[in-house]
């Protein structure tokens, strides 16, 4: 029965790998508008390296992450750095908004209410999800789930000299 069980979760596991999260070699053309009203188009952030990374509120992994998004924020920001965290759509807006008061999130936090810029950045069904964005507009690196921070700083800092 145990292999039986492996076997359909090998399987479900595949199925769903095939099926979503298509890459995706350029940002795309999205405006993101931030639970304070403001809007981001993505497009108008070209010339600088940018970090999407969709979240939510009830995703340990998420939560665990903040303080490594905080920490590139701080450490990188000034020398030109954007970051963008988008709640998914299930997320209701309410908690987003308590959690980036809560945790004090430096960045930009969006709502995506209609999964439109998860299906912009390929479909993006898990969380987290991050994206690094270069200057010129390429998706340098996607990752599912937890980040390596030496790795995405190492990435960023070799995006601000490029």
């Amino acid at each position: 029965m145990k292999i039986k069980n492996r076997a359909f979760a090998l399987l479900l596991l595949m199925l769903v790998l095939i099926g979503c999260n298509k890459t995706i070699t350029s940002a795309p053309n999205v405006t993101f508008t931030t639970i304070t009203g403001e809007k981001i188009a993505l497009t108008d952030l070209r010339g600088k390296p940018v970090i999407v990374t969709f979240w939510a509120t009830d995703c340990p992994s998420c939560i665990k992450e903040i303080p490594d998004l905080i920490d590139l924020y701080a450490q990188y920001h000034a020398s030109g750095l954007e970051m963008i965290a988008v709640a998914m759509y299930y997320d209701p807006p309410n908690h987003v908004v308590d959690m980036t008061k809560t945790k004090q999130l430096p960045y930009n936090v969006a709502l995506d209410l209609n999964s439109e810029h998860a299906q912009a950045f390929g479909g993006v069904m898990f969380t987290p999800s991050t994206f690094l964005i270069a200057p010129d507009g390429s998706v340098v690196k996607k990752e599912i789930g937890l980040f390596d921070l030496a790795k995405m700083k190492t990435n960023i800092e070799s995006l601000l000299k490029g």
